[in-house]
């Protein structure tokens, strides 16, 4: 595989938010193992906040930008997701405006959807934390 040209989020923790497998302009596809250490439970339900975790982080590299932020996010999960599933997302901006991109995000299981949102990710001339004490 060819190196990747990641422009945002450097430091993230991909066995948490996933690995990215392929990244163009306006659209990203990366993959996540679930872990057994993101068990909500013993029956393997893996929780709801890591499924979103790869959604996020999939929205920002569609977008690519090394200020990129996420303003907010309208998703539904369709189906659970169980420790040891390979969960794969896919992202796509579908509007672009000003400062302002919406980025739709489907997670599956195989063939089998799992997840879908729509985030609208916000890219600020200046990093948030930029000038934070």
């Amino acid at each position: 595989m060819s190196e990747l040209n990641i422009k945002t989020h450097d430091r993230i923790d991909r066995r948490l938010c996933g690995n990215p497998l392929s990244l163009e302009e306006g659209i990203c596809t990366v993959a996540l193992r679930l872990s057994d250490q993101m068990r909500a439970d013993d029956s393997g339900l893996v929780h709801g906040g890591f499924v979103f975790g790869l959604a996020d982080y999939a929205a920002m590299l569609a977008v690519n930008h090394p200020n990129v932020v996420l303003g907010r996010a309208e998703v539904a999960f369709l189906k659970p997701a169980g420790a040891g599933e390979l969960l794969t997302a896919t992202a796509r901006v579908i509007e672009s405006e000003g400062k302002k991109r919406t980025v739709a995000v489907e997670i599956v299981r195989g063939d089998e959807r799992v997840f879908t949102g729509t985030f609208l990710c916000v890219v600020p001339e200046r990093h948030v934390f930029a000038g934070a004490p």
